[in-house]
């Protein structure tokens, strides 16, 4: 028996967290519309509520649970997923149910059989999903909550490390990595369906294949290793049958990472290496027990560069980390500086329930960590700003991701340097010849004139 649209039981769905919490937000929502449900973005007269939480640090567990407690308030029927669903509380028990006992359900991340199961069991499926099509926008790819013209691509899921300062492993399990020929099959549909740039993300994208011992699997006809190199190789062929860009996120910085750098000099890949090198103090690496050997990161950044000169470096680093002397966050600071980090995120070390740092000695007042944190960040954006400065009258490819009007009043974009919403923008002026047409999700060519904090200000040529 068919529904019509009115008919269709209508689910509220938030999502929380990070790209990773998002590609599984799209998996959930790709079913959901496969079975005919309804979505919507918000809690009134929806019939249940999804949201996808995220817990890896006291704020984000804060800013879930209280957009859980908003879900029940404003709707009553709430089905809670992601990592925080699977934290457990001072109690002993589920972390979000001693908070909010009246949730229907309570799932960990990536768990998309479990959260239709629980919808299913409190919202009965409207038709047989084994009848009815998958939604094709984007063919294998699924539905989307990026705009049309960008998208990421989860190549794995979970952590083999163990690191001191993290609880991602409890929470997502030990590495999983997707088969190649599975992930190359959801690019090629992404780039069918319009994308133009295609972030890679994992938790550790450097570590792909080691679960499987880099296991050759097959891809239109020809075999392809299970590994961070064959993946970018394959994914520099397809990009560039669609005029499309591939932009590689947390890439630990194990030796493997050398190969790739001539992929990013020939203009194969985007020269963006998103980092996460935590710290740069030897001791302190070891105390937070990361893989790959940072006392050779300045070395290995210096041969990137020779390697290829554009190349932008994004990365992470913990300040205040337990035992942290003045001395060894003074090494970050220079580090930071030799480095020339190109954009630099960091957070005051949190003390999450659960992670193994907490019961290191010498953990520092929350206002030293705070402290030591806007110290960082002042550095921070002194070396961003200056290396900005440097690409004052260079010329630039801009991927438009606003343009009103055709961009006659100007628009915003990114360049090569520039990730979705963490990294800075590509602000547009309007261009002087009057034929000159700027479209969302399209390339356009600029010359870079100023700069303002963060951001390029340029003119479409």
């Amino acid at each position: 028996m068919s529904t019509t649209d009115t008919q269709a039981p209508k689910i509220g769905f938030v999502s929380l967290g990070c790209p990773k919490a998002l590609t599984d937000s799209e998996l959930i929502l790709t079913q959901l519309s496969a079975e005919g449900y309804q979505t919507t973005k918000t809690f009134a007269g929806a019939d249940l509520v999804i949201v996808n939480t995220c817990g890896f640090i006291d704020d984000a567990v804060k800013e879930s649970l209280d957009t859980i407690g908003e879900a029940l308030a404003e709707n009553g029927k709430v089905i809670v997923t992601g990592c925080l669903g699977a934290r457990s509380g001072e109690a002993g028990g589920n972390l979000v149910l001693e908070t909010h006992p009246s949730v229907l359900a309570v799932t960990g991340p990536h768990a998309t059989q479990e959260v239709m199961d629980a919808v299913h069991a409190h919202l009965p499926k409207p038709h047989d999903p084994f009848i009815d099509l998958v939604p094709n926008a984007f063919g294998e790819a699924g539905v989307k909550l990026t705009p049309k013209h960008y998208a990421y691509l989860k190549i794995s899921e979970g952590c083999n490390h163990r690191c001191t300062f993290c609880i991602i492993p409890s929470m997502r399990g030990d590495l999983v990595s997707r088969p190649i020929g599975d992930v190359l099959k959801e690019a090629q549909a992404l780039f069918e369906g319009g994308v133009k740039e295609l972030l890679v993300i994992s938790q550790d994208t450097s570590a792909y294949g080691v679960d499987v011992k880099y296991i050759t699997g097959f891809w239109d006809g020809q075999p392809v290793k299970t590994r961070t190199l064959e993946l970018a190789q394959s994914l520099a062929k397809l990009a560039e049958r669609y005029g499309a860009w591939v932009r590689l996120h947390y890439v630990y910085p194990y030796p493997s990472v050398d190969d790739i750098i001539p992929l990013m000099a020939s203009g194969q890949i985007l020269p963006y290496l998103d980092v996460p090198f935590q710290h740069s103090h030897p001791d302190v690496l070891k105390r937070m027990k990361r893989p790959a050997s940072g006392e050779k990161n300045l070395e290995r950044i210096a041969r990137w560069r020779e390697i290829c000169p554009e190349i932008v470096i994004r990365s992470t680093f913990i300040a205040g980390f337990p035992g942290e002397t003045e001395e060894e966050f003074e090494h970050l600071l220079n580090f930071l500086r030799e480095a020339e980090i190109d954009r630099a995120g960091c957070f005051a070390y949190s003390p999450v329930d659960g992670a193994t740092a907490n019961e290191l000695p010498g953990m520092l007042p929350q206002e030293v960590r705070e402290a030591r944190q806007a110290r960082f960040m002042e550095v921070a954006e002194e070396v961003s700003i200056n290396k900005l400065k440097r690409r004052i009258g260079s010329t630039v490819q801009v991927l438009v991701d606003s343009a009103p009007g055709n961009g006659r009043k100007g628009g915003v974009g990114r360049c090569y340097a520039d990730a979705p919403e963490i990294d800075g923008v590509v602000k547009l002026l309007p261009a002087e010849k009057l034929s000159k047409v700027l479209k969302v999700g399209e390339f356009t060519r600029a010359k870079v004139v100023a700069t303002e904090g963060h951001d390029l200000i340029a003119l479409p040529i």
